[in-house]
């Protein structure tokens, strides 16, 4: 079962103006009552900084955390953060999601590059380890392209076989090449080159924090009711 309200008016105050909205979105597109295990993977690369000096990070957990209580029933939600490799995974939960994200990048080193492969790395062994059956939804955040962009395509396509959806979200100049190759893996072709359509990608411009928590949650869920058809069948 989700998340009551009740649990997050007592757990987290804070949240509840978002867990109603993000249930609003989640009934709008037609998953009331569909299970997830929803990830969290966070850019920790050096031109992120600002985004975590300014909170756009933190409020994207926020945000999802609220998501989250609907499609989810533990209220946690797994995080990987990444840059040139795995720089942490930890959990973040309603009861203690104030400052989370300050006190995990608290004790880590050197901002370094970005590798998503290994961040899709580590989240595929994490859900193959979990031992949850319901498919996992994986929101993940990035301001740049990768350092490799062969090893990303080849590791979503491959991950095309699990029940696995990838919502990648941007940050920063919309109009950037750097987004160039999110935008291919939204688009890479089926069955050529994957199953199914197991990607989506939303760009959320230079102050993501502007987006109001509506469009947020319609446009994260915009693609995952088609791709859990797709997967079904």
């Amino acid at each position: 079962m989700a998340v009551s309200l009740s649990k997050v008016e007592r757990s987290a105050p804070a949240l509840v103006s978002l867990y109603k909205t993000a249930g609003a979105s989640v009934e709008r597109r037609g998953l009331g009552g569909q299970r997830f295990a929803v990830y969290l993977v966070v850019d920790y690369s050096g031109s992120m900084r600002s985004y975590y000096k300014d909170g756009s990070v933190q409020a994207l957990a926020d945000r999802v955390l609220g998501l989250s209580a609907h499609l989810d029933d533990d209220g946690s939600v797994p995080v990987v953060f990444f840059s040139t490799e795995v720089d942490a995974q930890a959990e973040i939960a309603l009861a203690d999601h104030a400052g989370w994200i300050d006190r995990i990048v608290a004790g880590l080193g050197h901002m370094g590059k970005t590798s998503y492969h290994l961040a899709m790395d580590a989240v595929v062994r994490h859900y193959r380890e979990s031992g949850a059956t319901a498919p996992a939804f994986v929101l993940f955040q990035t301001d740049g392209g990768p350092i490799s962009k062969r090893d990303a395509e080849r590791r979503l396509c491959e991950a095309a076989t699990l029940p696995i959806f990838w919502q990648f979200i941007g940050f920063g100049d919309p109009d950037s090449r750097q987004f160039d190759f999110l935008r291919k893996l939204d688009e890479l072709p089926v069955p050529e080159k994957r199953p199914i359509d197991n990607a989506g990608f939303v760009h959320l411009g230079r102050d993501p924090r502007t987006v109001s928590d509506a469009e947020l949650y319609d446009l994260l869920l915009t693609e995952l009711p088609t791709w859990l058809d797709a997967a079904r069948a």
